[in-house]
């Protein structure tokens, strides 16, 4: 299957303006300039650009955004030139442009991995492997306690964010975008806020936090499924505590009792979230640090609330008219789901 396909209706890139503007800045071999379209995203748009003998991806923020803060491109270009340096999973950053004159947004252009990215069904060798499954989910999970274990002062960013009462100000920062997103009714996702709320716990620590690591973010060897070779789409990377990175993580990760429609997401390998469950997850991070975590189920039902947050904002963009993509006409159905499933671990006081 191929990575990438032409470009949606709406979201094409102007190449007369951005092949001059790469060749006075980059100095590329020349030759005609080619746009096409990573196609699997839900926020920030992801472009192939080839320019003669070079391949670049340009990242730009979403037609309709009205949460700046999310999708800063000069704050995401920044964070990936000092993070890659440190993390070598992380793309490295080629070029930032702020002029809107040249694509209609500010965007960057940074290095082309290349990799297999598993999205919903893996392949027949993984599908038919136990020890397979485990091995990546092992080096899954072992690559986010990497990244949390990086020295932030060292890697220089230590100012990109604020660790003090960091799970407070996100469970009221994602309520209010939830409120100002909010389509339709939300009994039970308006149940989950209420509970957060009474349930914030100390923080655990302060790291680098990804904020949206899932299967689907994360590149493979082709020749080694069970090895990262990237990880991807860095809008909301911070400081924080991070643990609420580990419970984004656990919120895509879906059992049986989530039902046929999320178990067939493309966020994770449906035959590993078959197989490996959201404590087995837990136990290998905790392996992976040498020290037992706590208070799971907060992080858990925070992350699984915030996914939620996510899909209705990108649902309200769809409402309101600002995207035409139709993947995204049925978002309400997975944010009700979503409050089912994160209302049903507070009742069951379980992840």
């Amino acid at each position: 299957m191929r990575e990438t396909k032409a470009v949606r209706p709406g979201e094409e890139i102007d190449t007369e303006r951005l092949g001059p503007f790469m060749t006075s800045k980059m100095s590329p071999t020349g030759g005609e300039i080619i746009v096409e379209q990573f196609p699997a995203g839900s926020s920030n748009l992801t472009y192939l650009v080839r320019f003669g003998d070079a391949e670049y991806v340009l990242r730009r923020p979403p037609y309709g955004n009205t949460v700046k803060s999310a999708h800063d491109m000069r704050r995401e270009f920044d964070v990936l030139s000092k993070l890659s340096v440190v993390y070598s999973p992380a793309p490295k950053p080629r070029l930032f442009c702020d002029d809107h004159t040249i694509i209609g947004s500010e965007f960057y252009l940074m290095e082309r991995r290349k990799g297999v990215i598993l999205r919903g069904r893996a392949p027949e060798e993984l599908e038919k492997s136990p020890s397979s499954q485990r091995k990546l989910c092992e080096s899954f999970v072992k690559n986010l306690a990497v990244l949390h274990s990086l020295d932030i002062r060292k890697a220089g960013l230590a100012t990109l964010g604020k660790p003090e009462n960091y799970c407070r100000r996100q469970v009221e920062g994602w309520s209010k975008r939830y409120f100002a997103a909010k389509t339709g009714d939300g009994r039970d996702l308006e149940k989950v806020i209420a509970w957060l709320n009474e349930n914030i716990p100390g923080e655990s620590g302060a790291s680098i936090v990804h904020n949206d690591y899932k299967f689907d973010n994360v590149m493979l060897d082709p020749g080694d499924l069970t090895r990262i070779t990237a990880v991807l789409d860095w809008e909301m990377v911070t400081v924080g505590d991070p643990l609420m990175d580990l419970g984004t993580t656990l919120g895509y990760w879906m059992s049986e009792d989530a039902g046929e429609e999320l178990l067939s997401m493309p966020f994770n390998p449906r035959v590993l979230m078959e197989n490996i469950s959201r404590a087995e997850l837990v136990e290998m991070y905790e392996n992976s640090l040498g020290r037992a975590v706590r208070d799971m189920l907060f992080y858990y039902v925070f992350g699984t609330f915030k996914i939620a947050v996510i899909a209705q904002q990108i649902y309200a963009r769809y409402v309101n008219g600002f995207t035409m993509d139709a993947r995204f006409a049925t978002f309400d159905k997975f944010v009700a789901a979503l409050g089912r499933i994160a209302s049903g671990a507070v009742q069951r006081q379980s992840i």
